[in-house]
């Protein structure tokens, strides 16, 4: 029952009290006076307009991740380069899958995994990086191919296992912070296979 009043109601029982507080989200309803607005639709029409310029934010995003690594081949990796190349693949792993990229989000969180969880940032493996960037590249490039799912699927199933592998040997030393980083297989393993 709405009350206008601001005080809690407060039912007294044998064993316990029930202390109902006001309701104050009222106030925050904002009634329209054109009932067939819909914010939602809003919402969505204003993101189909902003659609065609998605591809030139994303390439824009591709070019800063390659900066990020030419800077790493050049100067290898220190807390710099290293945080420019992070910060720039999970720039791309938060926009990719709104920008109409989602094959593009799992190959970037998974490059942001292995700068993320490796414990010697020297010990990382340029050539695992460059396949990572070459991937969201090639990705982000080859968008409109109708095969595009079923390759970006085995690229991104194969850059996962090797940059697991890779965090697993490198964190062998410590097992908790194994345990809490290493993510489960995507299909169940049966039978050692």
């Amino acid at each position: 029952m709405a009350r206008d009043d601001d005080t809690p109601t407060v039912k007294t029982y044998a064993d316990h009290e029930v202390i109902t507080p006001p309701d104050r989200l009222r106030s925050a309803v904002v009634r329209l006076a054109d009932a067939t607005d819909d914010p939602v639709a809003r919402a969505e029409a204003a993101l189909a307009e902003l659609a065609d310029e998605f591809t030139d934010w994303m390439h824009a995003e591709c070019e800063r991740l390659e900066a990020a690594r030419q800077d790493v081949k050049r100067d290898g990796f220190n807390k710099t380069t290293h945080d420019a190349l992070f910060r720039a693949a999970h720039d791309i792993k938060g926009e990719a899958a709104t920008f109409g990229y989602p094959a593009v989000d799992v190959v970037a969180a998974s490059l942001c995994r292995l700068l993320e969880h490796t414990p010697d940032i020297s010990r990382i493996p340029l050539a695992l990086v460059e396949q990572h960037v070459d991937a969201v590249r090639a990705m982000v490039r080859e968008q409109a191919r109708s095969d595009l799912a079923g390759v970006a699927n085995a690229l991104t199933r194969r850059l996962r296992e090797v940059t697991e592998d890779f965090l697993r040997a490198e964190n062998n030393g410590r097992p908790e912070y194994l345990d809490s980083i290493v993510t489960p297989p995507l299909a169940p393993v049966t039978n050692g296979t």
